[in-house]
């Protein structure tokens, strides 16, 4: 739980919106919102809670209950990893899209670092095999950060493609979050998302990136417009591009919560090789933590 004190100009408050003045109303709720979420995920990050190695290893001195040192490089050596120099241009692709990607024999396993997939747990979780080891990879954040960096290489060399919807979506919003969406308009088609206005609460939504697929369009448009809210009017959306592809990005990703097959799992793998950073999604998270063979056997006690 958390107390906010806000300090806002008296013209800004409808303080007559109830007899008792047991409750206000801000003229512009919609600002407000995307400033206080704004500055609690900033205060968040600097705080440190990003996920770093010192969770990893706390999560593995958990399981060997007090016996000794944990071992390190958990989280590490996600947070490290970037694709090879000459492995950063190939090309990307959601992984359930994609099924080319052969699966890794056991004698072949040297040549990948992200090993073999070998099972999904909870539908959200892939377990893959190593030469030396063996690594657990967050599907959605893995494919999150596939997503923004291929939408980032797309619209550096000729713009984001765009999916037409069979039948637009209304979003219905508040007057000030049309306001900043439809004064972005022409920059956001840049990005492949094409909306107008309809009527004074509300969008419609023509097309999207391709790179998303299905998507809920509605709670895009309206995160998309919380994030518009927290960027300077004079910034384009290209200086800021990093926020607006990871808030695209995160809702073209596959989600926690849905079942990959082998050839899926081993393809986001190999996407995961072959792409920067990929050690880390767009919030900051490792996409995957890693155990040597060694630091399983001390789990067990058997070092």
């Amino acid at each position: 739980m958390a107390a906010l004190f806000l300090q806002v100009a008296p013209e800004r408050v409808d303080v007559n919106v109830h007899p008792a003045k047991a409750e206000v109303r801000f003229r512009e709720p919609g600002l407000v919102r995307s400033l206080v979420v704004g500055t609690l995920r900033r205060a968040l990050a600097e705080a440190g809670w990003r996920t770093s190695s010192t969770l990893g290893d706390a999560a593995l001195g958990a399981f060997r209950s007090g016996s000794g040192h944990a071992p390190g490089g958990l989280a590490e050596s996600a947070i490290r990893y970037q694709a090879p120099d000459h492995q950063a241009g190939l090309a990307l692709g959601p992984p359930h899209a994609r099924s080319e990607h052969p699966t890794p024999s056991d004698d072949g396993l040297a040549r990948y670092p992200l090993g073999a997939a070998r099972a999904q747990i909870h539908d959200s979780y892939i377990i893959a095999q190593t030469a030396e080891g063996l690594v657990l990879v967050d599907q959605h954040a893995a494919h999150e950060r596939l997503v923004y960096e291929r939408m980032k290489a797309e619209l550096e060399a000729h713009g984001v493609a765009r999916q037409g919807l069979l039948l637009p979506e209304v979003v219905e919003l508040g007057p000030a979050e049309v306001d900043r969406l439809l004064a972005r308009q022409h920059e956001l088609e840049e990005l492949g998302l094409v909306l107008e206005s309809f009527g004074s609460g509300a969008v419609l939504v023509r097309e999207v990136p391709a790179l998303l697929g299905a998507t809920e369009i509605g709670r895009l448009i309206q995160d998309l417009a919380e994030d518009l809210g927290e960027i300077d009017q004079a910034q384009s959306l290209r200086e800021a591009l990093d926020r607006v592809c990871a808030s695209l990005a995160c809702h073209g990703s596959v989600r926690a919560g849905r079942r990959l097959n082998l050839a899926e799992m081993n393809a986001l793998l190999r996407d995961m090789e072959a792409t920067p950073h990929s050690g880390q999604c767009n919030h900051g998270r490792p996409t995957y933590v890693a155990l040597s063979r060694a630091e399983i056997e001390r789990l067990f006690q058997r070092r």
